[in-house]
């Protein structure tokens, strides 16, 4: 067949994939192989595909093939989460797209709804995944919600709370006004913005005119002068409505005279006791504090400590609750404007002030978290953390980079307790059961909590019907149900002891976001030992985020997240792939650049143009004994390659065990893009309408072979479709196996090496003295070791046009003298030579080997480089320093013979 002119990815790509599908090489089932398991961090229902997407998925697939090839039972298990928070938004939209509010449906009627969007939408980013060319057990596709998971998740909450590590609390939360539901501490994201500072006075009870501390002036009268005044600065003036203290430092002098008396909430009037405690600070504002237990963290357990009253002045919605006396049912950021209208107008307000502070958003809705006191149910963590911490510290579980492990550590040890109830209905509903009298039991259905609270509505002497109770409206936060996934996915909890978790968990390889490292990560290691008494996975490898080339993270808002379906169009899957994974050492950022896309794009028509140019030699095959060309003309480059390549196989197998991904692909594009193109193919490359060596043709082709099955769990579309276009085979490259790692001669790579050198430095020799490519020369070769080229002549004469090579122990004159390393190389050509360029063109390579000899003589005179580097870094070190001594020397020899 003939072939197209450059590789045209989208008539391969569907085509292949459908074919591993049709032969089922990515279903796996436990056997007698050794298994190596993958579950897929789930995305969300609500989710399609974007850049974070493809790095994730995309480090998972390279680990996953190449267990497959290694001749491991691979096992990668999709699946989705059911996102409560995003997809009860999503749901919630499209009722209003019908004319519909939620507040209009029962329970049921909405969550009928919620699976009908589900069904229609939750599968979209699966079938993306195989644009990409995840090699999935689709077999396998899990949701957090399936009937035996959701009774799994049922289940560990029960157990949870007969442990006693679950309870009913009410406590400080994060509120999303937006979703109406609380947030757990990590689902709250920081950001710096531009506030303002707001000075407001509070009249002090029974007290002379007092002094304006934000002004150090006296207070000026707004018919108050009978009294003095306090100024505090607040970046929330509307919380002033709920506050129920002013605290100092009881170190502060300014206010020693204060302490014990009270003052006046600005426009309501409410009398509030002035505290004092340590926790304030004196230095920032005015060093007064407003306090508001109701609405902020640090004041709740002030509140605690003081027994301060606590009032609520917010709705759920972000609005003002009638506690607040004023501005009832108005929105929070509408009633800061207002209220410093009325502050200023009243004499309250003394100044305003820009100022940077964090403020909390919502992870799902982006809307200003509110702290909100709230009856909520927790997990509490020291003891569920306590296996977990110490599994990694141990390196029971090892994270790639290790440098996370400090990070984990920090969160673990000063853990706190677990907000899992959200007030949403789309989720796993909190199996507990309330009666009338507001009495409540834990249990997993209806039935048996009547049962129970029957027990003790007799004891109180009531008679309780079924009817009369009812289940906790909230359902758990996500993540109460993600952390069973590495179990949950093979059943381990709903039919404990299968074959198949037996099998298959502990997983072997985590990939997920560093920023999920507490959301998620920590958590399924608490549930594995809590609930498995296991690890549930060995390795956990943290990828970059992904950013644009300003450095800011990929998202819609912003609109600088690029469409991956369209570049995977654009570029090919291959592409897209080798894009993102040859910038990504694990943990780092990666700053997105199209034209990595674009780097990968070229790389396919590389690997392309070399299968068109050996498919040129197909029918130009001559066994030795029928061609001019002798066996050592080709035999170096043959040989050289074998163990190139032999070397690189070593090498990258080491970079994925450590999970040096990013590594392994670079070392393998150089390989093919330099070793394999550049310079093998060109030294074993038939004359003009000459016959190629029927042995070399074939071990060409099996090196081909090989670099492809190196490159194909990185590149898996177009190694399968060269793989078979090299030769007529029902054997995928997907499922071919790798072989036991070769042997390879160092001695041989360094003749190699030198070749290399020599046919570099004598074509630039060329070039810059404009001896044109066609124009044959004499090469005198000047060197004690006559073997370092012998065997290579041939290569070296074809590759640099010399129609006769000789060997000289004298300088020849009238010639073009080149220096490597040892040797001196002098180039005779019929060309009138320009001595001045000559000897200009040494003493610039005279003063560049001699910055280079300082550099490393300085390397090697450091004391802790040579007694912290291993010795194989010193030996190359010395080795450089010798070589540049000696072509140092070379030089000077040849400029004295100009």
């Amino acid at each position: 067949m003939e072939l197209s002119k450059n590789y045209i990815p989208i008539e391969v790509e569907a085509k292949w994939y459908e074919h591993w599908i049709q032969k089922g090489y990515f279903n796996s089932k436990p056997d007698k192989r050794e298994p190596y398991t993958v579950v897929i961090p789930p995305p969300n229902v609500t989710g399609i595909l974007h850049m974070g997407h493809c790095l994730n998925n995309t480090i998972q697939d390279i680990l996953i093939r190449r267990a497959r090839m290694q001749g491991k039972n691979a096992c990668w298990v999709p699946g989705t989460d059911h996102a409560s928070i995003a997809t009860e938004a999503k749901v919630v939209a499209m009722l209003r797209e019908r004319g519909i509010t939620k507040s209009s449906l029962s329970r049921d009627e909405f969550l009928q709804y919620a699976w009908e969007w589900k069904e229609k939408y939750g599968g979209i980013i699966l079938q993306q995944l195989k644009k990409i060319g995840c090699s999935l057990d689709w077999n396998r596709t899990a949701f957090t919600m399936d009937d035996e998971y959701y009774q799994s998740v049922i289940k560990v909450f029960i157990d949870l709370y007969k442990k006693g590590h679950i309870y009913r609390g009410k406590r400080m939360i994060n509120w999303d006004v937006k979703a109406k539901t609380a947030l757990s501490d990590e689902e709250v994201i920081y950001k710096e913005v531009q506030s303002k500072l707001y000075y407001v006075r509070y009249a002090i009870e029974d007290s002379p005119l007092s002094i304006d501390h934000s002004k150090n002036i006296p207070a000026i009268d707004h018919g108050l002068s009978t009294m003095g005044y306090l100024t505090i600065a607040t970046v929330r003036p509307e919380t002033i409505l709920g506050d129920s203290a002013i605290c100092v430092n009881p170190n502060d002098e300014r206010y020693k005279h204060l302490h014990g008396k009270f003052a006046y909430v600005p426009l309501i009037n409410r009398r509030i006791p002035i505290i004092t405690d340590e926790y304030v600070t004196m230095d920032f504002g005015t060093g007064a504090l407003k306090v508001t237990p109701a609405h902020d963290m640090n004041d709740y357990q002030l509140g605690q400590k003081y027994q301060l009253e606590i009032i609520d002045t917010m709705n759920d919605d972000g609005t003002m609750s009638d506690a607040a006396q004023l501005f009832i049912g108005e929105d929070r950021f509408e009633v800061r404007k207002k209220i410093v209208i009325q502050l200023e107008a009243t004499g309250h307000l003394v100044k305003v002030e820009e100022y940077t502070n964090q403020i909390g958003f919502s992870e799902r809705t982006d809307a200003v978290v509110e702290p909100r006191l709230s009856l909520q149910w927790w997990v509490s963590m020291k003891t569920i953390a306590a296996p977990a911490l110490q599994a990694v510290m141990d390196e029971e579980i090892n994270f790639h980079p290790a440098k996370f492990k400090n990070l984990y550590r920090h969160w673990m040890e000063n853990i706190k307790d677990w907000c899992i109830s959200r007030q949403l209905w789309w989720g796993h509903r909190i199996p507990a059961y309330y009666a009338p009298d507001g009495s409540f039991v834990v249990a997993s259905s209806k039935e048996e909590a009547f049962k129970q609270l029957q027990n003790s509505s007799r004891a109180l002497g009531t008679k309780l019907q079924i009817e009369d109770i009812r289940q906790d409206d909230d359902c758990f936060d996500t993540w109460f149900s993600a952390w069973l996934w590495p179990f949950e996915v093979f059943k381990g909890l709903s039919h404990p002891d299968n074959e198949e978790v037996k099998y298959y968990y502990p997983t072997n390889t985590l990939v997920t976001a560093p920023e999920i490292i507490f959301f998620w990560v920590a958590r399924m290691i608490m549930a594995g030992y809590e609930f498995m008494d296991k690890k549930p996975f060995n390795d956990v490898y943290f990828t970059g985020i992904v950013r644009d080339k300003q450095g800011r993270k990929m998202s819609k808002s912003l609109g600088n997240s690029p469409d991956l379906l369209g570049l995977i169009d654009q570029y090919g899957a291959d592409a897209v792939r080798f894009g993102i994974m040859i910038s990504s050492p694990a943990g780092n950022d990666i700053l997105f650049d199209e034209s990595a896309l674009e780097q990968g794009r070229n790389f396919n028509n590389k690997i392309w143009n070399a299968l068109k140019l050996i498919k040129m030699w197909e029918g130009r095959q001559a066994s030795n004994n029928t061609t001019d060309n002798k066996p050592q003309t080709t035999n170096f480059a043959v040989v050289w390659f074998e163990h190139r390549l032999n070397k690189v196989k070593a090498e990258v197998n080491e970079m994925m065990v450590q999970f040096r991904l990013s590594e392994a692909l670079k070392t393998i594009y150089s390989l093919v893009w330099d070793d394999f193109c550049s310079w093998y193919l060109e030294w074993i490359k038939p004359g003009f309408e000459q016959p190629i060596d029927k042995e070399v043709y074939e071990r060409t082709l099996i090196y081909f072979e090989d670099l492809m099955q190196l490159l194909h769990p990185f590149m898996p579309f177009i190694t399968e479709e060269i793989y078979h276009l090299l030769k007529d085979t029902n054997e995928d490259l997907t499922v071919k196996q790798e072989a036991p790692l070769p042997f390879y001669n160092k001695e041989i790579l360094e003749a190699g090496n030198l070749l290399k050198k020599v046919i570099s430095a004598l074509r630039d020799a060329r070039n810059k003295n404009q001896i044109k490519p066609k124009e044959t020369i004499k090469l005198h070769i000047q060197t004690l070791v006559k073997n370092n080229y012998q065997p290579i002549e041939n290569i070296l004469s074809k590759q640099v046009n010399a129609d006769l090579i000789v060997y000289t122990e004298d300088n020849v004159p009238k010639t073009i003298v080149v220096a490597v390393e040892k040797d001196k190389f002098f180039i005779e050509s019929d060309q009138q030579l320009d001595v001045g360029i000559l000897k200009n063109e040494l003493l610039r390579d005279l003063e560049h080997q001699k910055k280079f000899l300082e550099s490393v003589s300085k390397k090697l005179s450091n004391e802790k480089f040579v007694q912290n580097a291993s010795q194989e870094v010193v030996d190359l070190e010395r080795k450089k320093m010798a070589d540049t001594e000696a072509r140092i020397k070379t030089i000077e020899e040849s400029l004295q013979t100009i």
